[in-house]
């Protein structure tokens, strides 16, 4: 997420995230996270097979989601918001987060990030440490 847009949500105020210590989880060699934007998935692949699949919201037109690989940088629980009950962060101010308006799920609305339903994004929290590889590709 942009400044711009951080300021839009946030009023620039700061927010205290509640970080999630690396030595929790530790980064696994063979699990990685694939984004589909075309398909609006998000995958977990373990082992090179597909763990979990989770329909998801990307950026809108005039704020795409980052295109590359990444890794996951940081996680906190319950940022709130915009944010729902996850944040995963993978590249400067983008991360794949929960939601407080999970109709969006599914439509290019977001304004860089990747956007999944709470309960999804609380599967898949557990199971990606820090470390981990976001790939995101059409």
């Amino acid at each position: 997420m942009s400044h711009f847009t951080w300021v839009a949500l946030f009023g620039g105020m700061e927010m205290f995230l509640n970080p999630i210590k690396k030595s929790i989880a530790r980064t696994s060699q063979n699990k990685y996270i694939l984004i589909r934007l075309n398909q609006r998935r998000l995958y977990l692949i373990v082992n090179e097979k597909v763990f979990f699949s989770f329909k998801i919201a990307i950026g809108k037109k005039s704020t795409p989601t980052p295109k590359g690989q990444f890794k996951i940088i940081d996680k906190a629980l319950n940022p709130g918001g915009a944010f729902g009950t996850r944040w995963m962060r993978f590249y400067k101010g983008y991360g794949i987060h929960g939601t407080n308006n999970p109709s969006s799920i599914g439509y290019a609305i977001t304004n860089g990030c990747v956007r999944m339903y709470n309960k999804d994004i609380e599967r898949l929290f557990p199971l990606v440490p820090v470390g981990t590889k976001v790939i995101i590709t059409d």
